[in-house]
């Protein structure tokens, strides 16, 4: 999930992949949609989960969606040299296959005071766990919503985004690291 945060010299974007690409969402700051969009499969889908995805097979067809390489192409020229916020940012890089400066990511997931406030210093915790312990804003209650855990991911950031912020200005990273398998998805 990419939420783009239009403040100062680096704009900053929430992105959400979900779903193994079937679909993508980018918001800014306030939480506007910069681009949402199916994406058409590139192999034959036999459950589109739609009680937990929403996704039908009619979101997946032509017209309705887009092709993955331009999907690709957009998100890659849209994210350059944007601050990304999100949760497991790495995954989503994963799925999209686009690499990212590793400084230029701020991850709700790896965010250590999040994970102290919780007591889960050594866990990734859910976006459903940290939006309803640190905010007490249910998401995620009827199916999966790309949109949603993008604003979702960019709540989180904008509530400590001062305190994080000032901690990267000075030369320390508040963040623990993604998963080490994800390396090939960070500058």
């Amino acid at each position: 999930m990419i939420a783009y945060v239009d403040r100062g010299p680096t704009p900053l974007l929430a992105l959400t992949a979900l779903l193994a690409r079937s679909r993508v969402a980018i918001v800014d700051y306030r939480g506007q949609t910069v681009f949402c969009t199916y994406v058409l499969p590139t192999n034959t889908v036999t459950d589109y989960r739609t009680s937990t995805t929403g996704i039908q097979a009619s979101d997946l067809q032509p017209g309705n969606a887009m092709p993955w390489r331009e999907v690709q192409q957009r998100v890659a020229q849209l994210i350059r040299d944007k601050i990304l916020v999100g949760h497991t940012l790495w995954q989503d890089l994963s799925v999209l296959g686009i690499p990212h400066p590793a400084v230029a990511t701020r991850d709700v997931a790896l965010y250590q005071p999040f994970r102290n406030a919780l007591r889960s210093p050594n866990q990734v915790i859910g976006l459903q766990t940290l939006m309803w312990h640190l905010m007490r804003r249910r998401v995620q209650e009827t199916h999966v919503c790309a949109l949603e855990n993008a604003r979702a991911a960019l709540d989180l950031y904008r509530s400590h985004a001062e305190e994080w912020e000032s901690t990267v200005a000075r030369g320390q990273w508040p963040s623990f690291l993604p998963p080490s398998t994800f390396s090939r998805c960070y500058l």
